[in-house]
């Protein structure tokens, strides 16, 4: 398939955005890290609120594909708003929902299957250069990821306000030391 254009002006035009975001999800979607990357630069980026660093280049950003599809082997991501387009800049803006089961181990941080069926939604801010992904930032709450796992009780819960308690105490107790 011929590359659309990148850049009018300074800026991406629709059709590149079109074309890249079906090759995106594509990529995404059929869990091959080659196809992934190859919608990277090198030097690529990456901030995801479910990796712990910041990932610089495509070894970091294949050892998080691989925990990622590991933790979770039928991840799947659906655009559901989006594409917000900078009228002056290669930068785009989506908002996406992803699902996905799990049933492998989530490390970091070192949970073990737990078999359920997850459902988060967030944004993604793209920078590109020369038709690839130069700068991506993933956000989601994590803190509702966590709950559906079942690591974090749930919002109104007797047991978050038993965790509220305990770190109110633990604070008060690191002010006296």
């Amino acid at each position: 398939m011929a590359e659309a254009e990148t850049t009018v002006g300074g800026a991406i035009d629709r059709a590149f955005v079109e074309e890249f975001a079906q090759r995106w999800h594509e990529a995404w979607n059929s869990q091959d890290v080659a196809k992934v990357l190859a919608c990277m630069e090198t030097d690529i980026v990456y901030d995801d609120d479910a990796w712990p660093t910041t990932m610089r280049g495509h070894a970091d950003v294949r050892e998080f594909l691989e925990h990622t599809w590991r933790a979770f082997p039928d991840l799947r991501f659906e655009v559901v708003d989006g594409p917000y387009i900078d009228p002056d800049a290669p930068k785009v803006a989506w908002y996406w929902r992803g699902f996905g089961t799990h049933t492998g181990r989530l490390d970091p941080p070192g949970l073990s299957p737990t078999g359920t069926r997850l459902e988060v939604a967030g944004g993604e801010f793209d920078e590109y250069r020369d038709g690839k992904l130069v700068r991506l930032r993933m956000v989601f709450d994590m803190a509702d990821a966590m709950r559906q796992l079942g690591v974090l009780p749930g919002p109104g819960s007797r047991a978050e306000r038993l965790t509220a308690r305990l770190a109110s105490l633990r604070t008060r107790l690191r002010r006296r030391s």
